[in-house]
């Protein structure tokens, strides 16, 4: 399995994702959206980046169930109730993502909403994945 990380240089220079992401591999993996639930199904997280790195634990858990690690994500987006406060926090979220997932960066995509499933939850986050 392989993830080649494209990041042409006529296009901006990319910050904490890919701008393509080419794979080889057996196994796909489509990862559900993740919010910040804990083991008992409550949000958990007043702020952003506390649900943010609760949602990506929880991705990263389903990804990890089925064999796979953060460096096979080939694409993740990220559903947010407030853009602008996801780019007030991009640096700490950054950081959460650079801590949990490392450094190689799927393709990836936000999406503001008005709203998620659970009312309290304020970030979502889905995938794909390509394991050997």
């Amino acid at each position: 399995m392989s993830l080649e990380r494209i990041n042409p240089a006529e296009l901006s220079p990319p910050t904490g994702f890919s701008h393509a992401v080419a794979a080889t591999g057996s196994r796909l993996v489509f990862l559900a959206g993740q919010t910040a639930l804990d083991t008992s199904g409550k949000v958990v997280g007043e702020s952003l980046p506390e649900q943010f790195e609760c949602a990506l634990a929880n991705l990263l858990a389903a990804l990890a169930a089925a064999g796979g690690a953060p460096a096979d994500l080939a694409r993740v987006t990220v559903y947010a109730t407030d853009v602008a406060a996801y780019r007030t926090h991009a640096a700490e979220l950054g950081r959460v993502w650079r801590r949990l997932a490392g450094r190689d960066y799927p393709a990836m995509a936000l999406v503001g909403v008005v709203r998620l499933w659970d009312e309290e939850a304020l970030v979502e986050l889905d995938g794909v994945a390509v394991l050997p």
